[in-house]
């Protein structure tokens, strides 16, 4: 009797990512939103929620997130409704979090991605606004082990929650997914995307079902997820625990788990809630929020060139390769710092080749942002325009380069200043090419027998004397004529 074949199973994942909005002040009151104040300094009656306090919507919060949602090619509501989100945790000082429920403010929109160079989309189910809840701390006090304090700095921050349809079937999707949505971002600047900071927060949904199936199967939540890498791994770690389960018959049980980075396994936390659990109600204390058309238009009219579209440009107007194209649009700091390279020396690839080559090496070395760079930009395109003139060779470049980092001097000045200048003199470099080939019999003989590969060996050597100083392209003619002659 025939075996029957092992079950295949279709990993379904979604996320909900909370993206902190770059206000200066909170959703519903004046309290500054800025990250690192002392605990509980940024705080007053409206987002503790003492009696007889009244939230007053932020509008700049609002335009933000009328920004991403248009940028994400969601629909915009004309009018939308806030809710009371009814739940009792330690660090929610109301007891319940004002967020949106089932009358979001956008709707609809899909975030575009690639995974190892091949297109991906995602559609998104909404975007909605909610205030944060504050921060519970279990760790650094001496009573640690009997209490938790509480800092509510955070409550009541603006977020946008962005809730993807299940349409992810691989962890390195959401991994390449978080990516570029971290990237749309922070071009427009709605969000600094810090995860460490928690300015950006990702939960993921995961569950299996047999390949070819329609029906989803019982889902966990993920929490805990604080890096792309890790949301990543707690996927490829459910989807094993989850897999060993089903194969074993067992069920697999609808709760939230807890992502332990160390060990790199999940913990159960609680029960996974429904919507009923939270007994949403409407805010009472807010009036519907109500977009025209028209601001939507305004809004929309303010969109910058998105990550998409500038990685097309950079692909077709400047002839990158898709890679470099790529990487240097993920972040809009270093799309301008490129574009401004670029135009200042009007050669885009080599622009390029500097920036993702040295400059992100001394980046990486001293631990430096783009924003914190030794080399300004208009300095990068002054070392290219002197290369492209003959002024100094490659390999001198490179030595121009390292005294510009640890100087910070004008590459034409350290040229000047240390005798870098390629040597052009046709009398001087004869000099050197006869005493060349005077120290390398042999190899002239080869030459002149007809091994043609040992000229790169005499190009060598004319460099290696002059210290790379020489103008390859005179070192090449006047070597040719030497040795043809």
């Amino acid at each position: 009797m025939a075996t029957a074949a092992p079950v295949r199973y279709q990993p379904v994942i979604g996320l909900e990512v909370h993206a902190q909005l770059l206000t200066r002040s909170k959703l519903f009151c004046g309290c500054a939103a800025a990250f690192g104040a002392p605990a509980n300094t940024h705080v007053c009656p409206v987002c503790l929620g003492l009696p007889g306090a009244l939230p007053v919507l932020n509008d700049g919060a609002v335009e933000m997130a009328v920004l991403l949602a248009l940028a994400a090619g969601c629909d915009v509501q004309e009018r939308s409704f806030f809710a009371r989100k009814n739940y009792f945790y330690p660090d929610l000082p109301k007891g319940y979090q004002i967020s949106q429920f089932d009358r979001p403010f956008a709707v609809g929109g899909r975030i575009d991605f690639e995974v190892d160079g091949e297109p991906r989309q995602v559609a998104l189910l909404r975007i909605h606004m909610e205030e944060d809840a504050g921060k519970s701390l279990h760790d650094g006090f001496s009573d640690s082990d009997r209490y938790t304090y509480l800092d509510f700095n955070r409550a009541g921050v603006p977020l946008c929650e962005i809730v993807t349809e299940p349409g992810l079937h691989a962890p390195q999707e959401a991994h390449a997914f978080l990516v570029r949505l971290r990237s749309l971002l922070t071009y427009l600047g709605v969000c600094d995307g810090n995860m460490e900071e928690g300015s950006m927060r990702c939960d993921a949904n995961i569950s299996l079902r047999p390949e070819g199936s329609r029906t989803l199967g019982t889902r966990t939540e993920l929490k805990n997820l604080n890096s792309f890498r890790n949301v990543q791994r707690a996927l490829e770690y459910e989807i094993a625990r989850q897999q060993e389960a089903l194969e074993a018959g067992e069920e697999v049980v609808q709760e939230t788990r807890l992502y332990d980075a160390d060990a790199g396994v999940t913990h159960p936390m609680r029960g996974k809630e429904e919507s009923h659990d939270y007994r949403y109600f409407p805010e009472p204390d807010l009036l519907p929020l109500v977009i025209p058309q028209a601001r939507v238009e305004a809004i929309r009219a303010g969109l910058p060139e998105l990550p998409a579209a500038r990685k097309r440009r950079f692909r077709e107007e400047m002839g990158l390769p898709e890679p470099v194209a790529d990487l240097l649009t993920l972040e809009r700091p270093t799309a301008d710092y490129f574009e401004a390279v670029a135009k200042g020396c009007g050669d885009p690839r080599a622009a390029a080749n500097w920036i993702t080559g040295d400059l992100t090496r001394v980046l990486k070395e001293r631990k430096l942002d783009l924003s914190a760079s030794p080399v300004p930009a208009e300095r990068l395109a002054a070392l290219i325009r002197l290369m492209a003139d003959g002024t100094v060779s490659g390999k001198i470049a490179k030595e121009v380069f390292t005294a510009m980092v640890e100087e910070g001097k004008e590459p034409a000045d350290i040229v000047a200043e240390r005798g870098l200048a390629v040597i052009s003199d046709e009398d001087e470099l004869r000099a050197v090419v006869e005493k060349v080939l005077a120290g390398s019999p042999a190899q002239v003989e080869q030459y002149r027998a007809g091994q043609t590969k040992v000229f790169g060996y005499f190009v060598g050597q004319v460099m290696k004397t002059t210290g790379g100083q020489a103008s390859p392209r005179l070192a090449n003619k006047l070597l040719r004529e030497a040795l043809d002659h």
